[in-house]
């Protein structure tokens, strides 16, 4: 991994829930084609917006309290958070431009 930050069962309350600045979280596995997909453009948008945002992922084959708390059926699942709740949600691979607007409009929301 690159980057995005590592969101554990263990760490989500502080990393993602708690945290200052919207968060953009990738639900994903490694056994999964489309998140492989999607992976490098969530790694461009970590290095693209470091201090502006929170980007990371969480492996749903380890963390599967979290997958189950957020209702993930299929993954790739792209949720954003703001203030401790989620505000976007986003299944399949997306453009990274459309997912930079999210961000940004969590941001001024």
């Amino acid at each position: 991994m690159g980057n995005a930050l590592q969101f554990t069962d263990d760490n989500f309350q502080k990393e993602v829930l708690d945290s200052p600045v919207p968060v953009l979280v990738d639900f994903w596995a490694p056994w999964c084609g489309p998140c492989r997909m999607i992976g490098p453009t969530i790694e461009e948008l970590s290095a693209e917006n470091a201090g502006s945002f929170r980007i990371g992922k969480v492996n749903v084959d380890e963390n599967s309290q979290l997958a189950m708390t957020y209702n993930v059926a299929s993954i790739p699942t792209i949720m954003i958070f703001q203030g401790g709740r989620l505000v976007q949600q986003f299944m399949g691979v997306q453009p990274k431009a459309k997912l930079q607007q999210a961000l940004d409009e969590a941001k001024s929301a």
